[in-house]
């Protein structure tokens, strides 16, 4: 077969269980290191012709990273989507799954045991509340049915806004601030904060420092991505305004 992803988590996860699969991916697409395919523009603005120039049997997406207009336009060109949707973790397994047979991959990889293995046998530390920005300029955070709020239930953090209405609603930093959260979790994307960017917007609050590919991403980063949350969340920093 002949893939092409437009979601970074599914085009490591093709790479690494199906070398020489996939012939074209996103500018985002940074795992594996080294991967040699055609490039393709962004999530949010594929080159509609370089992906159909590229002849493939399937294209992978997913609901919400990329836009509904480019999945049409795909369609329209004469070529098959696979649009997935990932709000929790178990949706993230099955949908791999999918993605992965609808490649032709017949072999459960390894990753995918071993990442299943890994959140079961994960208990969770004592609960903390968090607020989690995903962007400042204006600040925005996880809200309700998040795949990264999921990851962070199942290690004893709740999300102050699980329950707005919004997905990734935008809140004023005062209101972050007077929110109660025990923590705020600054992921390094898509925003990228930093020890020296974001922390010291909270005013003294702890503020754990987390991968965003191990928070965000899923595909073979699940398997340590409990292990390395946990000790990231474990060893907060204290931001000074």
């Amino acid at each position: 077969m002949r893939v092409v992803s437009l979601v970074p988590s599914l085009t490591e996860a093709v790479a690494v269980s199906a070398p020489g699969l996939l012939v074209g991916a996103t500018n985002w697409c940074t795992h594996p290191a080294g991967l040699d395919v055609a490039r393709i523009g962004g999530t949010k603005n594929p080159d509609v012709a370089a992906v159909a120039a590229l002849r493939p049997d399937l294209v992978i997406a997913n609901e919400e990273e990329n836009r509904a207009p480019d999945l049409a336009a795909l369609r329209a060109a004469g070529l098959d989507v696979l649009v997935t949707e990932v709000r929790d973790l178990e949706q993230a397994f099955a949908e791999l799954d999918r993605v992965l047979r609808a490649c032709g991959v017949r072999t459960r990889p390894r990753w995918l045991d071993d990442a299943e293995a890994a959140w079961a046998a994960l208990i969770p530390d004592p609960y903390r509340e968090a607020v989690v920005p995903i962007w400042r300029r204006p600040w925005m955070v996880l809200g309700r049915d998040t795949f990264a709020g999921d990851l962070l239930a199942r290690l004893g953090v709740g999300n102050v806004y699980a329950a707005h209405a919004e997905r990734y609603p935008r809140i004023p930093l005062d209101q972050l601030r007077a929110s109660g959260a025990d923590l705020v979790v600054l992921p390094d994307e898509p925003y990228r904060f930093t020890a020296d960017d974001g922390p010291e917007a909270f005013d003294g609050l702890p503020a754990a420092l987390v991968d965003g590919r191990h928070l965000t991403w899923y595909g073979p980063s699940l398997a340590e991505a409990p292990s390395a949350l946990r000790a990231a969340l474990r060893r907060p920093v204290h931001g000074r305004s």
